[in-house]
């Protein structure tokens, strides 16, 4: 199906379709595609009767998506992203990447389990829910993110919240195989990288080759991991600083020595931890490099996820744990998830309790020929309805 084809098949309501036409919207980032997923889905919204807003914050030319239904409290916020990572190589896809196949119960492509499904689940959850929020049958209200820029932690749900679209409480609705995830790890990544002196290869003596202070550089970096194993928090697991780029050189002549090279370091953060204190760190490892070995380094922190925590306890994360058990017979153990997501907005940023959960698996997430199962992703949708209702219908007090 063609999500630009004429009729009303172009605005599904079966979960299979209209996950599958999400994933046909090519939506890669970088470079940050989304407009036309958030276009479709805005059109979607509409076309069945419920109010959404094409937002242009933070960037006009990536649109994203917020919708409302109702007024009351408490107000459930369904949060899912738009971007994808790049398919990569679609040679090396057995399914095109954005074919949106749907074959032995598994619909693949790029985006299919990482989130466009759990999209498509809080799109159907929201109609499903508006004639009995309309009618005061449910007291609370619903709101969906359809968010830009997830993965690379560009402001996307964060700017969603700012422009009224929060709530109460929220769900984060990344593949956890329908696990609640009530803290979650953060994420941040340094650039260390340091000057060389470049010099014709046939006579390097005149120069300064940058690229021999890696060996020490990456000594240093893996006696820094090496401790942060030691650290461990209950429910995320370990801390951890891995290497996972090295530069030198590039679009330069490969007889020259380089003028700059690099690494890059990703830093797993636990819930106890700051991006303050992290920064505290590589400052200090930097300066050791410096002073140790002349090298004349310095650090430059990229995208930034800060980890994020609500208690195990809470209301919202007892109501999914109980209705994910009786459905889907998910694990109700106390449990962080080691990844990043847009959670720690609704927590850090905006004060509003939140977990991470959805259905999937996260290790099909980024992968070539990712796919999610569609039985798995039916009883998602059935257990974020009945949650939903749940928590719609209590006083809002019980989630604040």
């Amino acid at each position: 199906m063609n999500p630009g084809s004429s009729g009303s098949k172009r605005y599904p309501t079966a979960l299979p379709s209209l996950a599958a036409t999400l994933v046909r919207i090519e939506s890669e980032n970088p470079p940050g595609n989304e407009s036309a997923c958030a276009e479709y889905v805005h059109d979607w919204f509409t076309h069945h009767g419920i109010e959404s807003t094409l937002v242009d914050e933070p960037d006009p030319d990536r649109q994203q998506v917020g919708a409302r239904i109702g007024s009351g409290r408490p107000t459930l916020v369904l949060n899912g992203h738009l971007d994808v990572v790049p398919a990569g190589d679609p040679d090396e896809w057995t399914y095109p990447p954005y074919g949106g196949v749907i074959e032995d119960g598994r619909l693949y492509g790029r985006g299919s389990v990482d989130m466009k499904t759990a999209v498509a689940i809080a799109m159907l959850v929201a109609l499903n829910l508006r004639a009995d929020i309309e009618n005061g049958n449910l007291d609370g209200s619903i709101v969906v993110h359809a968010a830009m820029g997830e993965e690379t932690a560009d402001p996307g749900t964060k700017s969603l919240l700012d422009a009224g679209f929060d709530g109460d409480v929220g769900v984060v609705l990344e593949p956890t195989q329908c696990r609640v995830a009530t803290s979650e790890k953060g994420m941040a990544w340094y650039e260390i990288s340091w000057p060389g002196e470049p010099a014709h290869a046939s006579n390097p003596d005149r120069g300064v080759n940058p690229i021999d202070h890696v060996q020490p550089v990456l000594a240093r970096l893996n006696d820094y991991d090496a401790s942060l194993r030691e650290q461990r928090d209950s429910l995320c697991g370990r801390a951890y600083a891995t290497v996972t780029q090295i530069s030198a050189g590039d679009g330069s002549n490969k007889a020259v020595l380089a003028d700059r090279t690099a690494v890059t370091l990703d830093r797993r953060i636990l819930p106890d931890e700051t991006i303050g204190g992290v920064d505290d760190e590589i400052e200090r490892i930097v300066s050791e490099l410096n002073r140790d070995h002349d090298i004349e380094a310095s650090w430059d922190r990229a995208e930034t996820y800060s980890s994020a925590e609500i208690p195990i306890d809470h209301s919202l994360a007892e109501v999914f744990r109980d209705h994910s058990r009786a459905i889907a017979n998910a694990s109700t153990e106390p449990w962080g998830i080691r990844a990043s997501t847009d959670v720690r907005e609704f927590i850090n940023h905006a004060d509003i309790p939140a977990i991470t959960w959805g259905p999937g698996s996260l290790a099909q997430a980024h992968t070539v020929d990712e796919y999610v199962d569609l039985e798995e992703a039916k009883d998602g949708r059935e257990i974020l309805e009945r949650a939903a209702r749940t928590i719609l219908s209590t006083d809002s007090s019980e989630f604040v």
